[in-house]
């Protein structure tokens, strides 16, 4: 049996006059992204969306993850509480110079989306062979890599 409970109501309330506010755009989508050897990772939480709502796209060098949340009501259901709301998320990611932008992939599991993002061949570090006119031997000099993604 539900009870009645003033507070959540209050909550709930509040919850919608502020997202009113902000124009009920979309909702916030955390993410992790780290570099693992040759690519970054991109984990975003994306609870509840539907699979086929998820898009990416990437025109030049802007990543552009969208996704929808809805939710079902059979015919002549009777709510109880209805706390969960649709959602749209969006989240945009400016990547760097030294990305393979043609090799991105995704999966989308559990309400988590991972991004691979490839670092390009001509980004990766390489060795570089420096001769000298004297004849004293090779001068090895290294690369580094340049930070190709920015928030």
């Amino acid at each position: 049996m539900a009870t009645y409970d003033p507070f959540r109501d209050l909550d709930r309330l509040a919850s919608t006059l502020l997202d009113a506010r902000r124009g009920g755009g979309p909702r916030r989508m955390p993410m992790d992204l780290y570099r693992d050897g040759d690519h970054y990772v991109l984990a975003a939480d994306l609870p509840g969306a539907d699979p086929g709502s998820v898009d990416i796209d990437v025109d030049g060098q802007l990543l552009t993850i969208r996704a929808e949340r809805t939710l079902g009501s059979g015919e002549g259901v009777k709510w109880i509480t209805r706390e969960r709301e649709t959602a749209s998320f969006v989240r945009q990611l400016n990547l760097g110079q030294g990305i393979d932008t043609e090799r991105i992939s995704a999966a989308y599991r559990n309400g988590v989306l991972s991004v691979t993002i490839p670092v390009s061949e001509k980004a990766k570090p390489r060795r570089i062979s420096v001769s000298t006119d004297d004849g004293d031997g090779v001068i090895e000099a290294h690369e580094s890599t340049p930070q190709p993604i920015e928030q």
